[in-house]
Parts: structure tokens; sequence; C-alpha cells
């Protein structure tokens, strides 16, 4: 059978094959379920027709990728943006089955949205287009069965939309959408979750591999690419230890601080308005307090615009990291790159990434470990939604921490044992956090699934 041409999940699928083969080989009976895992249990592809300001029918695609329920509900956030299809969609439901089982909660993998763009839309546009799509999508979610999040394009006003379309339909308030507001069954440090839960696994990383480049210390650069929710947190959190943070970057370009002490809570905080406005990073140059204190590049990310970076950290979207960008990382002397994105660097640049680990260079984490802290608190969410509690701030930011200990912890013992270079490690021969998320991910699903008879 000739299969479509899906080159981002094929992309997903190939680096964890290719990170699995030790394992493989050492547990041949497993390449089974390497065969099955593969293959969503369930798509669901619906139109959805809205009504736009002019009273004219629009129509876009609508997708739920249910992909493995062997550890929990289907869990995985709702993308709505113009690139949105089959294969990203894919891509990120396979990703987010491994991730989920790293997270230590109950969770499945899945993922959905649609090829709609929120840019440029009124908010009775952006209401009417929710409406349509959960009026189909009711059918097929729910808190025991699917429970969808945000996602790039998806925020609070959006989440809160769904939510009260699917209340009105199934006349009944259950935690069936995580990201949803404080005061009718959100969680506390939710949107801060991904971010900080980034920041929380590099610290690992540092204290392990590089402490001279702690987080609490000024001379520490840090680049991170992004200016959506995950990019903001994280450079917040930087800013609150004491690091320095010397880029931003949107669709259009790269914001990067020509002034040494590099961004300040104020400057992420006028950008977060700003993104929540619907602008971009090329307006703020000309204007105070950015004028003088930063250069805009138009069409470019950071990665091979600054001379000297220690920590990396992409933020922005899938494949942000080039082969060619790699090598500029490394020559800028970058001693970890961990993903707040998901699948933020190329096939070529994690190949590049890891052949600089053996030689005592970058140590590279995916995002299905170091930006688990998102789902890791949705699925807290759901917990407190089942109990009918809320948990205050602090409650959650202990556990999202020792959720992100446990993710550390479970990774680098995975990869100290399935690296393929175990011989050749040392104290600046880190083991591969690559292989170890994959391997620690793809047992524990495939041993639920074998118990459940999904292969054998």
């Amino acid at each position: 059978m000739v299969l479509p041409s899906e080159p981002e999940f094929e992309q997903a699928l190939h680096e964890l094959t290719q990170s699995l083969g030790p394992f493989l080989e050492a547990n041949p009976s497993y390449k089974k379920a390497l065969e099955v895992v593969q293959i969503p249990e369930r798509i669901i592809q619906f139109r959805v027709v809205w009504e736009d300001d002019q009273g004219q029918p629009q129509v876009n695609r609508g997708y739920r990728v249910q992909y493995n329920s062997a550890l929990g509900p289907y869990k995985g956030g709702l993308r709505l943006h113009p690139s949105v299809n089959l294969s990203i969609l894919k891509f990120l439901g396979f990703e987010q089955t491994f991730k989920n089982a790293l997270s230590g909660l109950a969770m499945g993998g899945g993922k959905g949205g649609s090829d709609f763009d929120p840019k440029g839309k009124s908010d009775n546009e952006i209401r009417r287009f929710c409406v349509a799509f959960m009026t189909e999508l009711h059918r097929h979610i729910g808190q025991d069965t699917d429970v969808p999040a945000g996602d790039i394009g998806t925020g609070a006003r959006e989440i809160a939309y769904l939510f009260g379309q699917y209340k009105k339909l199934r006349n009944e308030w259950v935690g069936m959408l995580t990201g949803k507001g404080l005061t009718w069954g959100g969680s506390f440090i939710r949107p801060e979750a991904t971010g900080y839960g980034l920041i929380y696994f590099v610290n690992h990383m540092i204290a392990k591999y590089c402490p001279e480049y702690s987080l609490d210390k000024k001379s520490t650069l840090v680049a991170v690419t992004g200016s959506g929710n995950v990019a903001q947190y994280t450079a917040l959190k930087i800013i609150e230890l004491g690091g320095t943070v010397l880029s931003l970057s949107d669709s259009k370009g790269a914001l990067i601080a020509t002034d040494p002490d590099g961004y300040t809570k104020e400057d992420v905080e006028a950008i977060a308005l700003l993104k929540l406005q619907g602008g971009s990073l090329d307006t703020l140059v000309s204007n105070q307090p950015f004028k003088g204190r930063f250069d805009y590049h138009a069409g470019k990310r950071p990665w091979k615009l600054l001379q000297q970076i220690h920590i990396a950290l992409p933020c922005a979207t899938q494949n942000e990291i080039s082969g060619e960008d790699a090598e500029a990382l490394v020559k800028a002397g970058v001693k970890i790159v961990a993903e707040g994105s998901n699948m933020g660097s190329t096939q070529e640049a994690v190949e590049i990434f890891e052949k600089s680990r053996k030689q005592g260079g970058i140590w590279y984490s995916p995002g299905k470990a170091s930006n688990v802290g998102g789902v890791a608190v949705s699925g807290l969410e759901m917990a407190q939604n089942s109990q009918r509690l809320q948990w205050s701030s602090e409650e959650v930011d202990a556990k999202l921490k020792e959720i992100m200990r446990t993710c550390y912890g479970i990774c680098i013992d995975a990869g100290s044992k399935w690296s393929g270079d175990e011989e050749g490690l040392n104290d600046s021969v880190m083991p591969s956090l690559l292989a170890g998320a994959n391997v620690a991910g793809f047992i524990k699903v495939a041993d639920a699934m074998k118990a459940h008879g999904d292969w054998w």
C-alpha cells in the first residue's frame, strides 16, 4: 500500500525508530509494538462551516487524532493555524503519546485542530468558529475519553468559547478541556507551566553538566525563540532567576538585545501585551523602552545572529533549528539545547547535537522531555476538576517541579543504558536524553498496550 507523504510525521517516526535501535536490538520482541504504536487508534476529520461578519459562510477542515489511550484518556492540544494538516497533527499526537508517558500521569496521546486562522478575525468570528467546531467535536471527546487543551492559536478566549458550547450541547459541567479560566475550573500555573517546566528541567541539566552556567548568574547567556506563551514564561523565569535573555522572535523575524543586560521583565510583559493584540515584534524597535536597546532582524532566527550563547531554548514551532543553525550554535559555544517547542530541531540538527554531545559539546533535550510541564499541569487540572478542588499556586508549582525532576531522572537513567555509546560516557560526555526520553516513553506505552492485548 502506498501511503501519502507526511513529512512531519515521518520525521518524528524516524527519530523515534533511530533512537530505539540499541533497545530493539537487545529486545527484538518490542519491534512489533513499534509497528502497532505508530498507527493512531482513530482519526476524526470533519468540515467546519461558520459565518463571518459579512454574513457569508466560510469553511475549514477540523481534525482530532486520537493516537493512543493505553495510559489514559487521549490528551493533547487543539491547534488553530493555516498550516494545520494531518501530517502535523499525527506527528504532534505521536510525540504527545510518549511525552505524556514521561509525565507520570494517567494520560494517553492525541492532537487536533483546524486550518482556521484566528489572526485578523473579530471576536465574534472566532466565537462563531469555535461554536461550529465544538458542535461536531463534542461527539468524540469527554473527561474520561479525550481531553483537549490549547495550542498555537487556541488561547484562553478560544478555550472558553469551546467549553461553553460543549456545556450547552451536553448539559453538563465536566473538565473535558484544560486551560480553563481560574474562576471556572482552571488551574494556577497552567499558563506558565511549559515555560517554567522547561527551566526546571534545564536546571537539572546545568547542575550535572555545566554548573558554571547556572541561571542565577547574570553572565549566563540564553537565546530563546518565539514570543508566545511558552517563550514568554521561559524568559520571565530566566530573568527571575538572574540569567540574561538575549533574544525572542516571531514568524516575521528576531528581536536581539544589544543592551548587555538583555531583556527585562517589563520588556517581556510589553511583548505579551503586543501579542495579545495581534502585533508583531518589528513594531517595537522604534518605540520606548525598546529603542536603542534592541535590533530587529526581519526573516531571521536568533541562532546565527549571536556570537556567544551558553544555553539555547527553541520555544516557537517545529523544525526551527536547521542543520546550519545547529552548526552555528556549536560555534557559539552552546552547552545545552532544550526544546520548549515540539520537535524544534530538524533531523540534521539533532544529529549534529548528538555528535557534539559525544565530543563534550552540546547536551540536547528533545521537547517530549523538556516541555512536558505544560501537559503535566493540564493533567493536574484534570485531577483538580475530578475532586472539585483548586490547589494553590505553591501546591501546583511544587508538583510541577517534582514532575520535571522525575522526568529528568527517567530520561537520564534510560539514556545511560540505551545511548548506544555507554562505554564513552564520563564527566564531560553525557548520556543521550534523546535516546533516554524515547526509550523510556516507548517502554511504558508498549508495556501497557501489551497488557491490554494490543500486541503480543
